[in-house]
């Protein structure tokens, strides 16, 4: 077997209570590598078009990658793919913690979990012995209640009360980390699955060891030397980006109605570090410990991300961190996704003030929202409605002009009419409104430590491209996304901030040259074939691998290509066509500062340059030589036909 993977995949039906054990094609793991891509891969060949997110016919798919469990820095990470109760697309949800790493350890690549069972149940893995539990004294404890009472020392994810009762946004939580977006918790609550617990002794193999651990000495000393990964994220964590946002105008307010707050200092990272942290934490091996652990009411939890406090503070008008950190708290208790529930309780206040819906929200009151986050989560009145998400609300009660999603999945913390690149890619990510699978554009736009006109639409198309197609990569290979800001080197941020010519050099190259960026990442692999000493990920993936193959910066960017074709095929396949990438007409209609006739996302303008960069049609349907140049094969079977498999029947 090639190294960094166990060789295994294990298959549940939680119907018939069948586990089926196989090994991959070699074609499949080449081809999509693991977490993302491989999920992706997956989820098209194993479910049948149309199905509904939330039957028994729906796949539930945790995949891990060749760096997880390996020792790579910042390479804890798993993710889970299924279809989206919230939006009807393929979503693909990522996480930190040690669950991965268990998963690995037990000898499995992959699980996929099949059926309904007929009673709570959760899924218990010790390496061989494969058995269904029994949950009925887990069912409706919350999410730090049910992790206690799982056996200890192993991988966990479980689901709260919001997944039990089949909200749309309900999360899975694996220690203190969540895999939040798209309703994942959601469709484990709909077969019945309250928790999967994992542990093993097997150990990760990494071809060639000592290079290995060279080359991630030196990958962790880069991270340590990066102003973003040995600084900023260590020392204020992602809610730095609170007064970053805010002083670039894509701090989220009111609904996103605006892009400032005026007490949004009161709700930094800043803030946060001096008034409540206790210390930082972080993933397993990860060198940059971008969690926080902070005091509240006599006990230490985990602190709020930036996005948690974007949507759970100024877009609601709230400038109480200490209620901020408790709204967080509940909500991870309970397993909602902070970045829908914010949008959701932002809607409604706006809604409420318009008179199209009867509520006791209002923007700048704090009194209720704890009892609102409860009702979302046990559907218990209007939270009822409320549980089914942003579009469902602005479908039934009107103000759709205003409901801040993208095919039904509310946006993230970044309000795009500051930085028009990240709308364009709020609009084209294949979940929805998503900041990552979007490309994170922000970061050269409005919060990085270079960043370009925000406000134009020159270069936006290709600059998209470029980050979309990292991310999607970099994800794969079982890498967190923050380790994506060191592919911009320290030496290059150092000469950007001495030298005023030098910093409008760069600035000015990564805008007018972002349509030859975007031209250039249409070529094959071959035309790529560097190695940057700044970018480690070729290289560790080549020391893990030992396939033969020459592992380079082309062939990281074919993949991340891939990731995203497999995405958009899933989605045109379910339905979805080059109508659902769009925004809100707050967003494309509304400026957001009349002094700036520019403040507002000029999507039309952008969206046909990123088809053509993508080598899709003017429709957004991939051409058949794009997916024949990334050797995607639409008509692929499923994965385990051909292949040897053991089956046998689990107890519970």
């Amino acid at each position: 077997m090639i190294g960094g993977y166990m060789g295994k995949v294990l298959e549940v039906d939680l119907n018939s209570k069948q586990v089926k054990k196989y090994a991959l094609p070699h074609h499949m793991l080449e081809l999509y590598v693991g977490n993302k891509g491989l999920g992706a891969r997956l989820l098209y060949d194993l479910l049948p078009p149309a199905t509904d997110p939330l039957s028994e016919k729906n796949v539930f798919i945790v995949t891990t990658a060749p760096l997880t469990g390996s020792g790579a820095p910042s390479s804890n990470r798993f993710n889970i793919t299924t279809k989206s109760p919230l939006t009807g697309t393929i979503v693909n949800s990522n996480c930190g913690g040690d669950f991965g790493i268990h998963l690995k350890k037990a000898g499995y690549d992959a699980l996929i979990i099949t059926g309904k069972a007929d009673r709570p149940v959760y899924l218990n893995i010790d390496g061989e012995n494969v058995s269904i539990e029994d949950a009925a004294e887990l069912w409706g404890l919350d999410t730090q209640k049910t992790q206690e009472k799982l056996p200890p020392k192993t991988g966990k994810i479980v689901i709260g009360p919001a997944g039990e009762n089949l909200v749309k946004y309900a999360s899975v939580i694996s220690e203190e980390r969540v895999a939040g977006r798209g309703g994942v918790g959601a469709v484990m609550g709909s077969k019945n699955l309250k928790a999967v617990v994992a542990r093993g002794d097997q150990k990760v193999r990494v071809a060639h060891e000592e290079k290995f651990k060279e080359i991630c000495k030196k990958w962790r000393e880069l991270a340590r030397q990066h102003p973003a990964t040995g600084e900023e994220l260590p020392r204020y964590g992602t809610a730095v980006f609170v007064n970053k946002c805010n002083a670039t105008f894509t701090l989220p307010t009111r609904n996103y109605r605006y892009g400032t707050f005026s007490e949004a200092d009161a709700v930094s990272g800043e803030t946060l570090a001096e008034k409540y942290l206790v210390k930082n934490i972080g993933c397993r091996g990860c060198p940059i410990a971008c969690g926080r652990l902070v005091e509240f009411k006599g006990k230490k939890i985990k602190g709020p991300e930036y996005e948690t406090v974007g949507l759970l503070g100024p877009n609601i008008m709230n400038a109480d961190l200490m209620a901020i950190i408790e709204f967080n708290y509940l909500a991870d208790l309970l397993g909602l996704d902070t970045i829908s529930l914010g949008n959701t309780l932002g809607f409604v206040m706006e809604a409420g003030e318009k008179g199209l819906i009867k509520t006791n929200l209002a923007f700048g009151k704090i009194d209720g929202i704890s009892q609102a986050i409860e009702d979302i989560a046990y559907r218990r009145g209007f939270g009822d409605e409320m549980a089914e998400g942003v579009r469902y609300l602005s479908q039934k009660y009107g103000g759709e002009e205003f409901a801040i999603h993208v095919k039904g999945l509310e946006i993230a913390s970044y309000e795009p009419r500051g930085a028009v690149g990240q709308g364009l890619g709020y609009a084209i990510a294949s979940r929805g409104g998503c900041h990552i699978g979007g490309g994170y554009a922000i970061y050269l736009e409005a919060n990085g430590p270079i960043t370009v006109d925000p406000l134009t639409p020159l270069g936006k198309p290709g600059l998209v491209v470029l980050n979309q197609t990292t991310m999607e990569a970099v994800s794969s290979l079982g890498c967190c996304i923050f380790t994506v800001y060191m592919f911009l080197p320290r030496q290059l941020l150092e000469l950007n901030a001495r030298s005023p010519f030098a910093s409008k050099l760069i600035r000015g190259t990564f805008l007018y040259g972002g349509n030859l960026i975007g031209r250039a990442l249409s070529l094959p692999a071959w035309t790529l074939p560097v190695k940057p000493p700044f970018i480690m990920l070729p290289q560790v993936w080549a020391h893990v691998y030992c396939t033969g193959q020459r592992f380079t910066l082309g062939r990281l960017m074919e993949l991340g290509k891939r990731v995203v074709n497999m995405d958009r095929i899933f989605n045109l396949r379910e339905g979805l066509t080059a109508r659902d990438d769009t925004l809100p007409a707050r967003l494309t209609e509304e400026l957001q500062r009349s002094e700036e006739p520019n403040s507002r996302v000029p999507l039309d303008k952008m969206l046909p340059k990123y088809y053509h960069f993508r080598g899709w049609s003017r429709d957004g349907v991939p051409k058949a030589k794009t997916l024949r140049t990334l050797r995607i094969d639409p008509q692929q079977s499923h994965p385990a036909a051909a292949v040897s498999s053991e089956s046998a029947t689990t107890g519970s």
